[in-house]
């Protein structure tokens, strides 16, 4: 039978002891530690999470979720346990601050990171507009897409609310920073249906001194001033004007910065043909485009050929050290080397050839500011 009236000594384990054993093996918290907790207290405002520390820790509703959420229980149910972020340190009462939002936004970060690696498409709601673009939401993060590089006829308001393809151009969670493409995406998607040399018709959409913005398909294509003709030709208003339809051949599809290259002087069936003569220049296009493709084809063919040759001629080069067998020592080839005092003779103090250099800050006169470029970008977390 076990004695029950033992003593403090006798058992040699006291209340004090016990106490500073819990002190022992008492977890220690940091911000930024990921630990599991269970809930056991759900407030209108928040809850109170066990997460084995001395006092019960705080999660407040602006921290349950990346989205918006109106209530905890939207988010929270008693008794459920899961991985909490530490976001502060411990209050003068002891309790510790906790956050599901930021475990969200750190797994959100890593997932748009792998999806740019993956060069992937995806689809986005907008939910606003400001004045330089429209602003979407992926994995829960803010992105923006430049008025640049939403390829639409609409203006930019009406989108709200519209899904749209999208590619990534920018993430960057060090700078919060999320940058997104409709452009590339629509490019993309109808290049994947082109091919270099296919004639394609298409409509003027804009004009610029530098060339033509030609629509093929709901994507924008640019026919520059050195491919509409053989001939010199001052500005492309005087061959097109907006709304032209026009016959043109892609000549190149750069798909990693979603552009397409066109042309009309490939279809010329004489120099400047496109200024004396478009219709005979439509009319001949499929004819031409066919002699582009095998000249094409000729130049690709010759390459590898080429390629091929120089490959054998590598193979008969000696080694480094059979050449090296004849070069002689390098005291011999000294020899006849002038000192370097006669050889700085001719050359002019550094001071005469600094004279045509324009300053730096004449130089940077016009190069605008990294923030004009950048001030509508709104960072990816909204703090």
């Amino acid at each position: 039978m076990v004695n029950q009236n033992l003593t403090a000594t006798e058992i040699g384990f006291t209340h004090e002891d016990f106490a500073a054993l819990l002190d022992k093996y008492d977890y220690h918290f940091s911000p930024g530690d990921v630990v599991p907790g269970t809930v056991f207290s759900i407030e209108p405002r928040g809850a109170l999470i066990d997460i084995g520390a001395k006092t019960a820790a705080y999660i407040p509703i602006q921290e349950m979720s990346i989205n918006r959420v109106d209530s905890p229980e939207e988010v929270l149910q008693s008794n459920e346990t899961r991985e909490f972020f530490i976001l502060t340190d411990e209050n003068e009462d002891g309790q510790l601050t906790l956050s599901i939002r930021r475990i969200e936004y750190m797994r959100a970060w890593e997932r748009v990171r792998q999806l740019q690696a993956e060069d992937a498409t995806v689809r986005s709601g907008v939910f606003a507009t400001n004045r330089g673009g429209a602003l979407v939401r992926i994995e829960g993060l803010r992105g923006f897409i430049p008025g640049s590089h939403i390829s639409t006829r609409k203006p930019k308001e009406e989108l709200v609310g519209e899904d749209l393809p999208l590619k990534f151009l920018e993430v960057d969670e060090e700078r919060n920073r999320l940058v997104l493409s409709h452009r590339r995406a629509l490019v993309e998607r109808k290049m994947n249906r082109l091919e270099v040399g296919e004639v394609v018709i298409g409509t003027v959409r804009g004009i610029k001194p530098y060339g033509a913005f030609i629509d093929i398909g709901g994507v924008s294509g640019l026919l520059h001033i050195s491919e509409i003709s053989h001939e010199h030709i001052d500005t492309p208003h005087s061959v097109f004007n907006v709304n032209d339809e026009v016959k043109v051949m892609i000549i190149d599809l750069d798909a990693e910065r979603g552009r397409i290259s066109l042309s009309t002087k490939q279809l010329e069936p004489e120099p400047g043909d496109m200024i004396k003569n478009r219709d005979l220049v439509y009319d001949k296009a499929e004819e031409m485009a066919a002699k582009y493709r095998e000249q094409l084809l000729a130049k690709q063919q010759g390459a590898t050929a080429a390629a091929a040759a120089s490959a054998e001629l590598e193979e008969d080069i000696p080694p480094a050290e059979e050449l090296e067998e004849d070069i002689p020592p390098a005291a011999e080839l000294e020899e006849d080397i002038p000192p370097a005092a006669e050889l700085e003779e001719d050359i002019p103090p550094a001071a005469e050839l600094e004279e045509d250099i324009p300053p730096a800050a004449e130089l940077e006169e016009d190069i605008p500011p990294a923030t004009e470029t950048e001030e509508d970008i709104p960072p990816a977390i909204e703090e």
